[in-house]
């Protein structure tokens, strides 16, 4: 299999391994954004959060909640990221969720200077859109 993330599971490729659980594994990133940026993953191959069984689900965000006490000790506050989807800006088609430590001095900024601009949706477009998603 091709996935780094599967190999990093399989332990073909080393990894600062931070904590498994079940259906999960945490790691520190080999390529990190800030110092102490985490990845949770799940040990099984999936592209997508809704790919995952409940128990896989469960089980991961468990340990992201677990995991974020101690991320967030490093500077006091925590990005927590997810890419689902290649069109999300997903890189590796295997889902992860990245615990990022950030600072006022980081540049990163909001989730609003990921984007160039906002979109403007008419009170019909949000009317759809709440009977679309709704559960």
């Amino acid at each position: 299999m091709g996935c780094i993330f599967c190999k990093i599971i399989s332990g073909e490729i080393k990894s600062k391994f931070l904590k498994e659980t079940k259906h999960s594994v945490c790691f520190l990133d080999a390529f990190p954004l800030a110092s102490g940026h985490v990845l949770v993953i799940p040990k099984a191959h999936h592209e997508k959060i809704q790919d995952m069984s409940i128990q896989e689900n469960t089980d991961l965000f468990s340990l992201v909640h677990e995991m974020i006490s101690n991320v967030d000790k490093i500077t006091g506050s925590t990005l927590v990221a997810i890419h689902n989807g290649k069109e999300a800006g997903q890189e590796i088609p295997h889902v992860h969720v990245h615990l990022v430590p950030r600072s006022n001095d980081d540049s990163a900024g909001p989730i609003h200077n990921m984007f160039n601009s906002t979109v403007t949706i008419s009170e019909s477009e949000m009317d759809d859109l709440y009977n679309k998603l709704k559960i």
